[in-house]
């Protein structure tokens, strides 16, 4: 025999859509049984990834790894699984190991970029489609997290002295900005005409007991977007200025400062563009330094009820929304010492306010699908319970086992990002940072014209990237030492102390190969 019911939406006491489903018995079982299986299956990532980031945190880099391995046995891995591999590889020192790790990565998000660009239908047409949780969909990566991706392998690549191959990434990173922000209009778009035709509120307001005040303050709002930072295109602009292409070079600062204008730092990479190179001694590089501290903050899954009507009779239903509360607690250095001497830094992007920000234009479509999924779910317990009380209570188990926000995310990735500039001399430099966790420190050997340093401050931890060292620019470096020596006063006492000078006074970045000396 087989069970009648209807799902619809209430407006001022008036039915404005009614959709009927004929469900059997058995399929009602089956129904139930199929999902507290998937039940079974459900990760939760907020616990395994608090582990990992917790071991990297206190220096345990290798234990952070293996426990990425034994969350992730299966042979075909996920995009979140190469994204946290490639970025623990490179607080690991394996920055070849992370970059591959990384393009790994790439692929999968190319899948996403391919579907966007050729059949957007396929990632916008199953907004209200999820009946069990938003966990069941293919990961395709927050916006911002396909964007610092590209940002993060030309990083690599310059790391590795492979300057050419960090320009591809800047430009598929102006790229993918392109397809990102052409997709969610189409997806705004969507949502907002099947809201109005099942007449759901997917206002955050609306829904009671939300932390509204963690999605509006005023560094969320303040973000143009949730995927475009300042660092993003202030390297693009440092990479298109080590490979000598001022005209492109010029754009990637200015965008920067559109993202930033509040950093002053900023306006001064555009203003020096024409003037740098003249400034730079002969024997000295001109170093970026990277400074990232903290981690993204978890999406955490709060159930709160939203009323709606079923069957003629209204109830209190409760869907899972995911929420990402601001860590308060990272420590954003002013500055970072250098053979003693300091060198000031800026921050520059937000990625803590970023993926708040991408929850933020998420929440419309969470929202709708989640009122979907529980007036489904309500309306399933109802029509089993009116024939079968025991499979009525069996659906209702398994609405409520089932029923969990998505809180999957990039988590090893830096909440903030600072930077700083400064001409170096060729060598070996110390570089350390004081804050509440006492001083840490670390060294890095510079040589060339331009070079990036990144570090990562985590918990108690620092790491350093140490950028790759040709035989080439070593013996162009020892040469260059050579010259100036020669051309120093006879006096070997009198020489020796602007040396020692030079090298305390211009410690402040890290040379990379690939643009040659």
């Amino acid at each position: 025999m087989k069970q009648r019911f209807a799902l619809f939406h209430v407006k001022e006491g008036r039915r404005v859509k009614t959709t009927r489903i004929r469900l059997a018995a058995p399929l009602l079982l089956l129904l139930a049984l199929l999902i507290s299986g998937c039940a079974g299956t459900m990760r939760s990532y907020d616990s395994e990834l608090n582990q990992t980031v917790g071991k990297a945190s206190s220096g345990q880099v290798a234990q952070a790894l293996v426990e990425l391995e034994k969350n992730n046995s299966d042979s075909d891995k996920d995009l979140l699984y190469f994204m946290e591999k490639g970025e623990l590889l490179k607080l690991n020192a394996q920055i070849p190991e992370s970059r591959d790790a990384w393009l790994s990565a790439d692929e999968k998000v190319k899948i996403w970029e391919d579907e966007a660009k050729n059949s957007p239908e396929k990632l916008i047409g199953n907004i209200g489609s999820v009946i069990i949780n938003d966990k069941t969909r293919r990961y395709d990566g927050q916006d911002y997290e396909k964007v610092m991706l590209s940002t993060r392998l030309a990083l690599d690549h310059v790391l590795l002295g492979n300057w050419d191959q960090a320009r591809t990434e800047i430009k598929k990173t102006h790229e993918r900005e392109g397809i990102i922000a052409d997709l969610r209009a189409k997806e705004m778009d969507k949502v907002e005409s099947e809201s109005r035709e099942r007449n759901v509120k997917t206002e955050v307001k609306d829904v009671k007991g939300y932390p509204v005040e963690t999605l509006n303050d005023p560094e969320v709002t303040a973000l143009k977007n949730s995927y475009q930072s300042a660092f993003s295109h202030y390297l693009a602009g440092f990479v298109y200025e080590a490979l000598n292409e001022p005209s492109l070079a010029a754009p990637g600062y200015r965008k920067a400062i559109e993202l930033r204008p509040d950093v002053k730092f900023l306006e001064e990479g555009l203003s020096g563009l024409d003037t740098r190179a003249g400034k730079r001694k002969r024997n000295e590089t001109d170093v970026l330094f990277v400074v990232e501290s903290g981690s993204i903050p978890a999406r955490q899954s709060v159930s709160l009820p939203i009323p709606a009507r079923i069957s003629g009779s209204w109830i209190a239903i409760p869907i899972s929304f995911p929420v990402i509360r601001p860590d308060k607690t990272v420590f954003l250095p002013a500055e970072i010492s250098i053979d003693g001497r300091s060198t000031r830094i800026h921050p520059v992007t937000n990625l803590d306010a970023m993926a708040r920000r991408a929850l933020k234009d998420d929440m419309p479509g969470i929202i709708l699908r989640g009122t979907i999924r529980a007036i489904a779910k309500s309306a399933a317990q109802k029509a089993a319970s009116d024939k079968h009380g025991l499979l009525g209570l069996a659906v209702a188990i398994a609405a409520v086992v089932t029923e969990s926000a998505d809180e999957r995310g990039w988590r090893t990735l830096p909440a903030q990002i600072l930077v700083g500039r400064t001409f170096l001399p060729a060598g070996r430099h110390t570089v350390s940072i004081s804050g509440p966790f006492g001083t840490r420190t670390e060294s890095v050997e510079v040589a060339g014209k331009y070079a990036v340093v990144p570090l990562r401050l985590m918990g108690s931890s620092l790491y350093l990237s140490q950028p790759y060292l040709s035989l080439e620019l070593i013996a162009a470096s020892v040469a260059n030492s050579a010259a100036e020596l020669t051309a120093a006063p006879a006096h070997e006492e009198e020489a020796a102390k602007p040396a020692v000078k030079k090298k305390t006074v211009k410690k402040n970045k890290s040379t990379t190969q690939g643009v040659q000396p």
